[in-house]
């Protein structure tokens, strides 16, 4: 299980973790997404709570600092994903604008507008230990909605996503789920708690919806995408929750 942790993280942050631990190690066992949540997360939350800034200086801060750890990896799949959104054409030309290297103007607009509304929900709360709550809720919910595309996304063609797919079991989502506890247990009110519930089995069903509409099934692209997506929508609704409490 050391060895799994030590993959996961390998695979999900920039990390110096010291010798590469086998891939298959995490393959086995992608139930472990939510985490990498946690330490991605967490390094954003102790951001906000003990660096002095203003809340949206805060927030740019801690969304470049998950960005940074993750090495982008993830949001390199939220630009191929909006790529392919945005392309005209058969299902073949459209999985060619996700699986491609350029990036395109449907890239751009869904990466900025991600972006820019993760960053303006997490800096429109005000209060650091709520607001640190928060980006950890949304960093463990997106890599939560990753595994349950793991497991749940039919793999289109092979590649990584087909590998892991592979090795994922139905029972896997259960274990996630029971990871995320910690996280919904910290300190902002109950109602947010379930609006972001109600979110965050939502988006993973949407992006799996239209990944097969548009290319027949999922790639790592549409499992990253679904990611960065699902934090931001968790940022926003979590936000706009707690406005309405003057929070």
């Amino acid at each position: 299980m050391i060895h799994a942790i030590l993959a996961l993280l390998q695979f999900t942050t920039i990390l110096p973790l010291g010798k590469i631990v086998p891939f298959e190690a995490f393959a086995r066992n992608t139930w472990l997404y939510p985490l990498a949540g946690y330490v991605i997360g967490g390094f954003g939350g102790f951001l906000l709570i003990f660096i002095p800034a203003p809340s949206f200086v805060g927030a740019v801060l801690a969304i470049g600092l998950v960005l940074f750890m993750s090495g982008a990896n993830h949001l390199d799949g939220l630009l191929d994903f909006g790529d392919g959104l945005m392309a005209h054409g058969s299902q073949q030309k459209r999985i060619h604008a996700l699986t491609d290297r350029q990036i395109g103007s449907g890239a751009l607009a869904l990466g900025m507008m991600v972006t820019l509304l993760s960053v303006v929900s997490l800096g429109s709360v005000q209060t650091g230990v709520i607001a640190a709550s928060v980006l950890i809720i949304a960093e463990t919910g997106g890599k939560w909605s990753m595994a349950f595309l793991t497991v749940f996304g039919k793999p289109f063609h092979d590649g990584l996503h087909a590998t892991l797919h592979s090795y994922s079991k139905t029972w896997f989502v259960i274990p996630a789920t029971l990871l995320l506890v910690p996280a919904f247990l910290l300190p902002i009110p109950l109602f947010v708690k379930i609006y972001a519930g109600i979110i965050l089995i939502i988006i993973p069903l949407c992006t799996r919806f239209l990944a097969y509409k548009l290319f027949g099934g999922v790639n790592g692209d549409v499992t990253g995408a679904t990611g960065e997506i699902t934090r931001c929508a968790l940022l926003t609704i979590c936000a706009c929750s707690l406005a309405t409490m003057n929070v």
